[in-house]
């Protein structure tokens, strides 16, 4: 019979993969606990927690979940980042916190339902963000926009220039 500890925490991990579009996992061994305070907060602020669970209650919540097996790189001591919208957020602030404390790295994640390694975990700190997206988007859509804008304004523009060379050449005669 399982113990009543292990049984609600394995609810709390059950609870929080629930909830969550995907998992972070780190390496934290090392961080100090204002560090791990710092790193929370700045999780918080793009809609990640960071949790510290037994690897073993974990295995058993992603796959009461039916999430992938990532159990082979659950070893140690680990961080899980659960992020409820933008994986790339989460990834990004991780990313620059292990580069600030040198004391963290990815281990594994799952992300858009597959399972990733330490190495595709951090690529995703790479792409861009959400926000960085949508100002892409926002220029490639009104770039020919203002081509077209230049370019009906151009008979208009030439009218304007011949009529002031004409005022210039009476005003100078």
């Amino acid at each position: 019979m399982p113990c009543k500890a292990n049984v609600s925490m394995l609810d709390k991990v059950s609870e929080s993969i629930e909830n969550s579009k995907g998992v972070f996992v780190i390496n934290y061994l090392g961080l100090s606990v204002k560090e791990s305070q710092e790193v929370r907060r700045a999780l918080r602020e793009v809609g990640a927690e960071m949790k510290v669970y037994k690897n073993n209650i974990v295995k058993l919540g992603l796959e009461k979940a039916g999430l992938p097996d990532i159990s082979e790189s659950l070893a140690g001591p680990c961080a899980y980042v659960f992020y409820e919208k933008d994986a790339v957020a989460a990834a990004k602030v991780i990313k620059e916190q292990s580069v600030k404390l040198k004391k963290m790295e990815f281990v594994a994640a799952i992300a858009d339902g597959a399972a990733l390694s330490a190495e595709e975990a951090k690529a995703y700190a790479d792409l861009p963000s959400h926000d960085e997206l949508l100002a892409q988007l926002v220029y490639v859509i009104a770039s020919p926009l203002s081509g077209i804008a230049q370019v009906c304004a151009g008979p208009a523009r030439g009218l304007v220039t011949a009529l002031q060379a004409v005022v210039d050449q009476k005003q100078a005669a």
